[in-house]
Parts: structure tokens; C-alpha cells; sequence
């Protein structure tokens, strides 16, 4: 919020307030006992503009055009708080997430469970041993365990975590993303994505890059890319991730490509994503 000047009398600033809402400027007038009536304006980028517009005002204050202007107002106003609340519900926050009651959803709560129990068994990511068995394979080539019947190694490794914030992130993200998914289109909507993405995801990184993976980021990823395209190509579905959402996990998946922060199973975020962009893509054709 910004202070652009102050006017005598109260009428006078509610005047040049719906006058300059209607100029398309957000702002709110407040009493100050030194000087009036101080006017804000909420866009940092608008300052200059509504100067120059409060300067004409006090010139030439009694020009009809800012009472006609001023006098649809209060309908404008009502309708942009009308927008906004309708914009809030829709719109999936980092602070709504943690909010969310995973009572409504029950299998990412497993999942997040599953995770946080390998993890402790695995000591915290540091000795892989009591957790050998979950990973794809223990072989560099060839796949053997799985071929030899041990197929759960294709969904697995998501559940293997290597650090503190290596588990943090992916479970937040899960319980974002999952519980979304979960209380949208039921259990078995997610236990198909998840299944479908792990399998794909891990495979793709085994043969590319070795058995020495795992984490939940490609499902992780998978659900992103989903619910991304569910809410762009779908609105009635109810699905809406806010931009800077978007953002924040585009720009981590591009850092993680850069190898500047370490060995990262890059082939499995890329292959996950592109599926859940694909999934979420699919569906809402099928249902348009």
C-alpha cells in the first residue's frame, strides 16, 4: 500500500476513491487527524498514474465526470469482492494444504505413513540395507528380482528417502497434491495415478540412470502435472493450482536439471510429469 495525498473532508475522498476504482485502481481511504483524508492505492506500478489523477481531482473536484464516474462504484466493488471470493475458493495454497483434513483421504495418509516408517527403518536415509528390497533392483542391468517375480520393485523406490528435506518437500507436496486428487475423484483416481506414474517413472530412471534412486518426487511431479491440466483444460473439475505454485516446482525441476545441487533422478521427474500432463490432458478431453 502506498500513500498518494490527502483530501479535506471525508465525501470529497470517497468521491476521488470511486472515481479512481473505476479508473481500475484499487484503493482504500482513511481518516487521519493532521491531515483529513489519506488516500492508498494497493499497486505499487499505479503510483505515478494515480498522482497525476489526484492532482486533476483537486483542481477541478466539482467536474460532473467524477460523480458519474463515482456512482457505479459501489456495484463494482461488489462484484470484484464477489470475484475474489470465488477466486479463493478455488485456489490450492501451501497454507490451505497443511489445513487439510487427511482423515478425507485416507490413502495418501498411507502412503505418507509408509514413507515415514521406511524412512526411520532405512536410519533416516543413511543405511539402505534394511530397505534392499524395496528398490528397483540390486543389479546394474537386467532388472532380475523383478523379472523373477518381485514386481512391487516398479512402485517401491518412491517410498525410499535419502535425507530430512528430501522427505519433507515430497510428503507436503503428496499430501497437497494427493489429498486434492483423493477428495476430488476418490481413492482409486489416486491409487491409479500413483501406481501408473511410480511404474513408468522407475523404470524409465533404471535404465537410464541405475538402481540407486528413490523418493517420491515423480509421482510427486505426476500429481503436479495432473491436477495442472485437469484445472486448465477442465474447470468444472474443480481443480485450480495457483501460479506461483506452478512456478515454485518448474523452476526446482529445471535447478534439479542443472546438477547443481547434487545427483538428482532427473528422468524420473521428467517422465512423471510429462505422464500426469498427459493423464490430466486426456481426461479432460474425454470429458469435454
Amino acid at each position: 500500500m502506498r500513500q498518494i495525498g490527502h483530501l479535506e473532508n471525508e465525501s470529497t475522498a470517497r468521491t476521488f476513491g470511486n472515481f479512481l476504482f473505476v479508473q481500475g485502481v484499487e484503493n482504500e481511504i482513511e481518516h487521519d487527524d493532521d491531515h483529513g483524508w489519506a488516500v492508498w492505492i494497493r499497486a505499487e506500478e499505479e503510483l505515478e498514474r494515480a498522482a497525476k489523477l489526484l492532482a486533476e481531482f483537486r483542481a477541478d473536484h466539482s467536474n460532473p465526470r467524477y460523480s458519474t464516474a463515482a456512482a457505479g462504484a459501489e456495484e463494482l466493488r461488489a462484484l470484484a469482492e464477489k470475484e475474489r471470493a470465488a477466486y479463493a475458493k478455488r485456489v490450492v495454497t501451501p497454507r490451505q494444504l497443511f489445513g487439510t483434513r487427511l482423515g478425507s483421504a485416507p490413502l495418501s495418509l498411507a502412503l505418507i505413513v509408509a514413507c515415514a516408517v521406511v524412512f526411520f527403518l532405512s536410519d533416516f536415509g543413511r543405511n539402505p540395507e534394511p530397505v534392499l528390497r524395496l528398490f528397483f533392483s540390486e543389479q546394474l542391468r537386467g532388472m532380475p528380482e523383478i523379472l523373477h517375480g518381485e514386481v512391487w520393485r516398479l512402485v517401491t523406490p518412491m517410498l525410499i528417502h535419502f535425507g530430512a528435506m528430501h522427505i519433507f518437500f515430497n510428503l507436503m507436496w503428496l499430501h497437497d497434491l494427493g489429498g486434492t486428487i483423493e477428495r476430488q475423484q476418490g481413492s482409486l483416481r489416486l491409487a491409479l495415478l500413483v501406481g501408473g506414474i511410480a511404474v513408468a517413472s522407475n523404470t524409465a530412471q533404471y535404465f537410464v540412470g541405475g538402481p540407486s534412486f528413490g523418493g517420491m518426487s515423480g509421482v510427486v511431479y505426476g500429481l503436479l502435472g495432473y491436477v495442472w491440466m485437469k484445472g486448465k483444460f477442465d474447470p468444472a473439475s474443480g481443480y485450480f493450482l495457483h501460479p506461483q505454485t506452478v512456478m515454485m516446482m518448474m523452476i526446482w525441476y529445471f535447478l534439479c536439471l542443472t546438477g547443481l545441487i547434487g545427483h538428482i533422478a532427473n528422468t524420473v521427474h521428467t517422465v512423471g510429469l510429462g505422464l500426469g500432463m498427459a493423464w490430466g490432458w486426456l481426461s479432460s478431453q474425454r470429458r469435454n
